[in-house]
């Protein structure tokens, strides 16, 4: 490849093509050589499938024909493409994490590694619900009870039961008159506001000025209001409805059925009543519903504590990239993430590529959950497999069918305790977040499982010829618009998303509907 130098020939390379191709295919629609000029297609027509499928083929003889650039003889030769120039993996293109696992289904000698043999990568419905299993293993967490402010977002422990009756009194849905019979009504000279004791009783024929909200007097017959009420020259009160636009004269007499306009007490709920069920997520009319039922805090599931890794010597915290530096935008991105996904996070650490710091990291961590970002794959500084076989842990996923992230794991670390693996590309570690991080935290927290969303696409996806694709999307009333600048290193389609659209290996044409997996913008902190 142009700029790539000398190409490795292996029976991993496959995967790494087909990114290659699709990357050629997706940039600006266009077909050619990389790295030489390609011209994009008429503007405003819409992608035709048939057409991506010869791009594809087109792009793949391409990438995989060595030419003068590679070798399918003798020791495979190493790939520089795969290695920034400072001699560090560089997070802002597709390296090793995106291409070193084995091929779907192939199992192989972990390249950084001679004592780890690759799993099969597991389909990506299977990778989620092992994650959600994972979460069904660890012993729960004592619930507690938590200011009400405190508990938004977490899941109720035990019922929500009505301390008393709501409304606990009768009181007026209107401001107006209380009346008491048929009217006309002589009216009482004092009025009746919410907050107040209650009133003397009316007797027939008699009204009283009242607000909404205020306790209904005994005896009342329903409440007349503002608007549908008039006073004559003896300041006796009629029932009229309200002057016709333009006009002076009322449209004629108002009616005043008994039990108008008031809430009669235990209208919403008698005390003892169960309102909401355990594992119901408090959401800010949780908070209110619970509040106005005489709550100040509520029992419920504590929060997943996470540990947040980052890795790489290649990252810079702050300024714009240079000599070969990045900046690090998982840093910052994940820990809002996980606290919108439930998730209490402890601490985010900066270790580099020194693999004693990050053996030493997750030993020490009481965490329910570490999460680290890059060094899933198998180059000489990807330190993730060979630290989880020192600690004995357990490998539950290793490896994902899905694109980008396909580099992501699921381990487990102790009892209570398990790692997940983000490739350090961030729209990568966006996929394993959702992938593995969310069923893990959903089923810690005690989420429910939300239903499958689905909408048609407004445009055709292309698939990944063995692998699902997760796309962002833009969510419009009746559709989902995919977005383009979906690589494995890019935030830019991503932070104009709602929702990441899942497209099966063999793509998704315009029409049909897809499923979408939400993102919980609602909820970061």
């Amino acid at each position: 490849m142009t700029g790539r130098g000398v190409r490795a020939w292996g029976p991993d390379t496959d995967d790494r093509y087909v990114e290659e191709a699709l990357a050629v295919v997706d940039d600006s629609g266009a077909r050619g050589r990389p790295g030489e000029a390609r011209s994009t297609r008429p503007s405003g027509k819409r992608p035709d499938p048939d057409q991506h499928d010869r791009d594809l083929e087109e792009a793949l003889a391409l990438v995989r024909d060595p030419g003068p650039r590679g070798t399918r003889s003798g020791t495979p030769a190493p790939d520089p493409g795969a290695r920034h120039a400072s001699g560090t993996r560089h997070r802002g293109q597709d390296g090793p994490e995106e291409a070193a696992p084995s091929a779907p289904g192939r199992a192989g000698r972990h390249p950084a590694d001679s004592g780890h043999t690759a799993h099969p990568a597991m389909p990506w419905p299977e990778a989620r619900a092992a994650a959600a299993r994972a979460a069904r293993s660890v012993p729960r967490r004592d619930p507690v009870d938590l200011p009400l402010d405190a508990a938004l977002g977490l899941v109720l422990a035990a019922p929500l039961t009505a301390l008393t009756d709501l409304p606990s009194f009768n009181t007026s849905a209107m401001d107006g008159w209380a009346v008491a019979g048929p009217g006309p009504w002589d009216v009482r000279a004092e009025g009746v506001l919410a907050g107040h004791t209650e009133p003397a009783p009316l007797e027939d024929g008699e009204a009283v000025r009242i607000a909404t909200g205020a306790r209904i007097p005994p005896d009342t017959t329903a409440v007349l209001r503002s608007e549908h009420g008039r006073t004559d020259d003896k300041g006796r009160l009629h029932a009229a409805l309200p002057p016709a636009p333009g006009s002076s004269r009322t449209a004629g007499t108002a009616t005043v059925a008994h039990g108008q306009d008031i809430r009669p007490r235990g209208q919403e709920c008698h005390a003892g009543e169960q309102l909401l069920p355990p594992g119901a997520l408090v959401t800010p009319a949780v908070l209110g519903l619970a509040a106005a039922a005489g709550y100040d805090t509520v029992r419920v599931r504590p929060r997943p504590r996470v540990d947040v890794l980052v890795l790489g010597d290649e990252l810079l915290t702050e300024g714009p990239p240079r000599g070969g530096l990045i900046r690090d935008a998982l840093g910052p991105m994940l820990p809002p993430w996980l606290r919108a996904l439930g998730a209490d996070v402890v601490a985010v650490h900066r270790l580099g590529d020194d693999a004693e710091a990050l053996y030493r990291a997750v030993a020490a961590s009481t965490a329910d959950m570490v999460l680290t970002t890059g060094g899933t794959a198998g180059g000489p500084v990807d330190h993730v497999h060979p630290t989880l076989r020192r600690l004995g842990a357990e490998l539950l996923v290793d490896g994902v069918r899905v694109r980008p992230g396909h580099p992501m794991l699921l381990a487990r670390t102790g009892e209570s305790q398990h790692l997940v693996g983000l490739p350090g590309n961030p729209l990568a570690a966006v996929s394993g977040l959702l992938t593995l991080a969310e069923p893990l935290l959903r089923g810690l927290t005690g989420r429910t499982t939300p239903e499958p969303y689905t909408l048609p696409l407004s445009d055709s996806a292309h698939g990944h010829p063995h692998d699902t694709r997760l796309v962002p999307v833009t969510v419009r009333a009746d559709h989902a618009v995919p977005l383009h600048y979906s690589g494995p290193a890019m935030l830019r389609g991503i932070a104009a998303a709602d929702a990441l659209a899942v497209v099966p290996p063999v793509g998704a044409r315009s029409g049909p509907e897809r499923e979408l997996l939400d993102l919980p913008w609602m909820w970061a902190e």
